[in-house]
């Protein structure tokens, strides 16, 4: 990317100041602490402060360098907004006395770690239930706070803030998702180049990905024009985190550009066009290796790493290459430190690449590594 001229950063006190001296008679004293200087060294000094914010201001003024609210009023030229944090939804199960009920709005939360300093993290139902005939029932949740720190783990929520009586305990069977934060300026970045580079004409494929990325929530997009003939779309969304995205988030983008009553053109979509918005497809990448490790290394800390490198090259995958690179994996291995080299390496059992298929998506699986 072509980088700024280093614009106005010659202009230092020092250099104003010279230039200052040179339109004086020459006879004049000029040297530190004599009248002239201390007369013209605090407009010397205002003068390089003035081309400092000179520089702020072009730097503010171009995408390639532009952050926070100023990036805001860049991409609104365009029409193009940060999409707002969105709130973690799941299910928690109620168990208790068959027949109590569990009113809408009653908080659920994590319990807080002290030792590593861990907040509690507060969800609270979307729904009125009562426990059935074996004392359980199964109840929507949204975290209370909008944002990624919502997205628990399965059985992470335990507590019961609210007092109910009749309630022994909760728990989430399945992890909490799709929640996420705030656009970063990098996704906004991301999602004006697309706009600008590829624009979207009368519903063409550019159009989909726009309208689609312009939900809460929505990281990434492939898109599938006549996949059941003239007149049909196939939309695909992953959520922020570039995993298969819960279905309120499917149903939000398929409501945003085409609504049930398809091809009447009440959302986004042109009139005409029967659009079918779907999650990605997972599919689990799995990892074995015998390790060498350095001494004093453990097995667990050298899988935690694996686990953290290859979800970071999975994610940067996600909808931008179909092909899982088996040395491209090997290659995040050696690059833990503990780890000196490894055998008998293989991904999901073999040691050849592996194709993902339209709409599928590479998640991290089982890592199984040893000694």
């Amino acid at each position: 990317m072509t980088q700024i001229p280093d614009y106005l950063t010659e202009q230092t006190e020092e250099t104003i100041r010279r230039r200052m001296f040179a339109r004086l008679p020459s006879d004049l004293d000029t040297t530190e602490g004599s009248y002239i200087w201390d007369s013209l060294t605090p407009a010397a000094m205002e003068l390089a402060q003035a081309a400092i914010w000179g520089q702020e201001v072009l730097r503010r003024g171009f995408l390639a360098t532009s952050f926070g609210t100023y990036l805001d009023l860049r991409c609104e030229e365009h029409g193009i907004t940060r999409r707002q944090a969105v709130k973690a939804a799941g299910q928690a199960t109620f168990t208790g006395i068959p027949g109590t009920v569990v009113p809408k709005g009653a908080i659920v939360a994590t319990e807080a770690d002290p030792a590593t300093n861990t907040a509690s993290i507060e969800f609270e139902t979307t729904q009125a239930v009562t426990l059935d005939g074996q004392g359980k029932a199964l109840a929507d949740i949204a975290a209370i706070s909008a944002g990624r720190q919502g997205n628990v783990p399965a059985a992470a929520i335990k507590v019961i803030v609210t007092p109910l009586t009749g309630i022994a305990q909760v728990a989430n069977l399945h992890p909490m998702a799709d929640g996420a934060d705030d656009e970063s300026d990098e996704s906004l970045v991301e999602r004006y180049l697309i706009k600008v580079r590829s624009p979207g004409t009368s519903g063409n494929k550019a159009d989909y990905v726009q309208w689609a990325l312009e939900v809460p929530g929505v990281g990434a997009v492939q898109v599938y024009p006549l996949w059941q003939g003239p007149g049909t779309v196939r939309v695909v969304v992953l959520n922020a985190d570039k995993r298969a995205p819960e279905e309120e988030l499917v149903e939000a983008v398929q409501n945003y550009i085409c609504p049930a009553t398809a091809g009447t053109g009440e959302g986004r979509a042109p009139i005409g066009a029967n659009v079918t918005v779907d999650a990605a497809e997972e599919v689990p990448i799995d990892i074995q290796a015998k390790l060498i490790l350095s001494g004093g290394a453990t097995v667990a800390a050298a899988k935690s790493a694996i686990e953290d490198g290859v979800r970071d090259y999975l994610k940067q995958l996600a909808f931008n290459d179909s092909l899982v690179r088996n040395k491209r994996i090997s290659a995040i291995l050696l690059e833990v430190a503990p780890i000196i080299d490894f055998e008998d390496f293989t991904v999901n059992g073999v040691t050849s690449n592996i194709e993902l298929g339209p709409g599928q998506v590479a998640v991290l699986g089982m890592v199984d590594v040893y000694v």
